[in-house]
């Protein structure tokens, strides 16, 4: 049986999907809610959420993503971070999952992802769960209902959880599976009930597509002035550095919280949705995510909640850390109703530095720019995992390198080239700790940060003076306003300074060590970009 509204042409039958149980084209939210639940996929919460787990999957997997190795793609992919699959073993892949979906029940949405219909991509997403596709309807952009009865797809997405893959006759690494075929225009996802796979799968794919437009594709979020879309700024950052607390400014426009690209015309989102951490979220200090957790439709993931009640247990993280939940873009007040901006103004690079050697904020060079992208530095804590007692570095290149098909010098590139062309001013933001290393010292005050942040975006922080720092080589400023004076300066917030120096020691090493991987790949001006 086919229910919903679906391009007559277009059916999965007419490319070559056949002998399904029931599917279900373009469901609108309610419909695919009531679906999850007559399916058993989970619970209606407060509000009308619908409350899921993932089981033993509550993070993406990327040590099981593939790139199909086809003579158009074998010399444009780093392959020292993206798996090879075989051509016949994607085959294989593919005519067993086929197989294996005959006589279950799917649920399709067609839908785009971009909001610069220039550089848009239509995307076809086949989903074993509702709720997956409930998901997927509130992370990419929807057409209009008049434009689905035409509606062809550019890539498709299958996700299969139920299906296990075989290593040895699919070419992969284990049971679980995301590969993705250029040529044959297909992404297929098995094994892993983690919803972020789906999002991802396209934030890669886009990530590979738009360079080659001269499109700078960007794992960051985005907000502009209230009614000056012109004067934007974009946020990169990995997960714990406060991406989305941040870019959720109130007194500016939100364009996007997590994917982003830039182009000839300006920047724009790649969705439709928000996917929030939701650890230790509070009405006080996020009241706008924080009230999506109660409205219609959003998916709430991998959260502990009150059998009876229904109420959200924030801190229990029994489950995951990595708790959230997935909305509609407009379920945020001061959302942009176009997802679009100018050329951001401020490029604003967050770094959670548990070492408690970075400042709270540098202006960097357009090479110091690129130097720390391609580093793409945070850190883990004493607590956070298994095994570690005491700060660890992570450099993800690119603040996204689980997502970068290509070498991180083409997004690098692209950067500094859209730098210099549209003369956007850039900030290393540290949202770690000062006065000591974690354990030691303390988180840097959320209020200092924004006001650190409102000062840079209206221009007030360039009209000071700078210092120049002694171990990285940026400016500092030396006065803020409402932000004390000595907490610009994380020396003199140690008790010991000395000790401090010997940490900005380590911590100027460990970065130094990490860039010399991409010195013979980029120009002479940021290989003198000096530090210690």
């Amino acid at each position: 049986m086919t229910v919903g509204r679906v391009n007559p042409k277009f059916r999965l039958e007419d490319q070559g999907i056949n002998g399904l149980g029931n599917v279900y084209y373009n469901l609108i939210e309610p419909a695919l809610v009531e679906a999850a639940l007559e399916h058993g996929e989970g619970t209606l919460g407060q509000g009308g959420t619908l409350l899921v787990t993932t089981g033993k999957f509550t993070g993406r997997s990327p040590n099981d993503k593939h790139v199909v190795k086809t003579d158009s793609v074998s010399d444009s992919i780093w392959w020292e971070n993206n798996a090879a699959m075989s051509p016949a073993g994607f085959d294989a892949l593919y005519t067993d999952m086929l197989e294996h979906m005959k006589g279950r029940d799917y649920f399709v949405q067609d839908l785009i992802g971009g909001a610069d219909q220039a550089h848009s991509i239509n995307m076809r997403m086949v989903t074993e769960l509702a709720w997956h596709s409930l998901f997927i309807r509130h992370m990419l952009r929807r057409p209009d209902s008049e434009a689905l009865d035409d509606f062809t797809a550019d890539f498709t997405v299958i996700n299969c959880p139920s299906f296990r893959a075989d290593p040895k006759k699919h070419d992969c690494r284990s049971e679980t599976v995301i590969a993705m075929n250029f040529d044959r225009k297909l992404i297929l996802i098995g094994g892993t009930e983690y919803a972020g796979e789906n999002k991802k799968s396209v934030f890669t794919l886009l990530n590979y597509l738009l360079p080659e437009q001269d499109v700078m594709p960007m794992h960051c979020s985005a907000n502009h002035a209230p009614g000056n879309p012109v004067d934007s700024a974009v946020f990169f950052g990995l997960s714990g550095t406060g991406k989305t607390t941040l870019s959720a400014d109130p007194e500016r426009v939100l364009i996007g919280d997590d994917e982003h690209g830039w182009s000839d015309r300006g920047i724009f989102n790649f969705e439709g949705g928000c996917y929030a951490k939701t650890i230790s979220l509070s009405r006080e200090a996020e009241p706008e995510i924080y009230a999506t957790t109660t409205k219609f439709a959003t998916v709430i993931e991998n959260m502990v909640f009150d059998p009876d009640t229904l109420e959200l247990d924030f801190e229990d993280d029994s489950l995951t850390a990595n708790m959230r939940c997935a909305y509609p873009m407009h379920y945020i007040s001061n959302a942009s109703s176009t997802a679009i901006g100018g050329h951001p103004k401020n490029i604003i690079m967050l770094t959670c530095d548990a070492f408690g050697v970075l400042p709270p904020i540098a202006r960097l060079t357009p090479a110091q720019a690129m130097y720390h992208f391609l580093s793409g530095f945070t850190s883990k804590v004493a607590g956070t995992e298994r095994g570690v007692t005491e700060p660890e570095p992570t450099f993800s290149t690119c603040f996204g390198a689980p997502f970068m098909p290509r070498r991180p010098e083409v997004y690098g590139n692209l950067l500094r080239e859209k730098i210099a062309q549209h003369g956007a001013t850039c900030w290393l933001v540290n949202t770690g700790w000062t006065g000591g290393a974690h354990g030691t010292g303390s988180r840097m005050p959320i209020h200092a940060t924004r006001a650190l942040l409102t000062a840079a975006l209206d221009g007030t922080l360039t009209e000071g003076q700078f210092r120049k720092d002694e171990n990285f080589g940026f400016e500092v400023p030396l006065t803020a306003p409402n932000v004390p004076e000595v907490l610009l300066n994380p020396r003199r917030t140690w008790d010991n300074p000395e000790s401090y120096d010997r940490q900005a020691a380590r911590l100027v090493e460990l970065f130094a060590n990490n860039f010399e991987q991409y010195l013979p790949y980029i120009d002479d001006d940021v290989k003198a970009v000096k530090i210690g």
